[in-house]
């Protein structure tokens, strides 16, 4: 996976899969009461919990699969299929239920604190990003891979921090319809991508399609 092409590849897929602009929405309508202050703490708590989350992913994912007895080109497929779904959704302009539920987000309007749960995870670092970085770090063919790996996931937060500070201006630039119109270039994309995995597992898995 070394070389700045397969990088370049990984880091969009994060964005894509994180989609950072979902963060928008969702401080505006979990956080529209709270002062400029907290929101601006909600943020980074937010854009924290999914570096944390998808770093450990990232780092001790495969590990964790191996103990229940998972290989790899399973969770291609398995993890492909999931992206798949969450790419139509979002094609469709609508939350998917595998980031997050009508449940949740009635629970959300009690808290006090909603930057780690729901906007953190799972809403951003939900399974679709914890399976991407999964199988991403899988790829990596050395330290350098998994640094690289993990410095572009905190890049990734880092910029659905920046997103998320500035989600009044953006709400207001773009609007609810430029907001789903971006959500569908990106649905599109991680439509494309979610196909690769799972032809990528079916390779593997069914010598004899190759």
């Amino acid at each position: 996976m070394s070389g700045w092409y397969a990088w370049l590849n990984m880091l969009i897929g994060l964005v894509v899969i994180v989609n950072p602009l979902l963060g928008v929405s969702a401080i505006a309508t979990l956080a529209g009461n709270e002062s400029a202050g907290q929101r601006h703490h909600t943020a980074r708590m937010a854009a924290l919990t999914v570096a944390v989350v998808m770093t450990i992913s990232a780092l001790a994912g495969e590990s964790v699969l191996s103990l229940f007895g998972i290989g790899i080109p399973e969770f291609h497929v398995g993890g492909g299929i999931l992206l798949l779904l969450i790419a139509v959704s979002m094609l469709n302009a609508r939350m998917s239920g595998a980031r997050h539920t009508s449940e949740e987000a009635d629970e959300a309007q009690a808290r006090e604190q909603v930057g780690v749960v729901p906007i953190g995870i799972p809403l951003l670092a939900g399974p679709g990003a914890i399976s991407t970085a999964i199988i991403y770090a899988h790829k990596s063919q050395g330290w350098l891979d998994t640094v690289v790996l993990v410095g572009e996931i905190w890049l990734v937060a880092g910029l659905a921090w920046l997103t998320m500070r500035a989600s009044d201006r953006l709400m207001d630039l773009l609007g609810q319809t430029g907001l789903n119109i971006a959500s569908r270039i990106m649905g599109l994309l991680l439509a494309a991508i979610s196909v690769g995995f799972v032809v990528q597992g079916l390779k593997i898995l069914l010598p004899g399609l190759a």
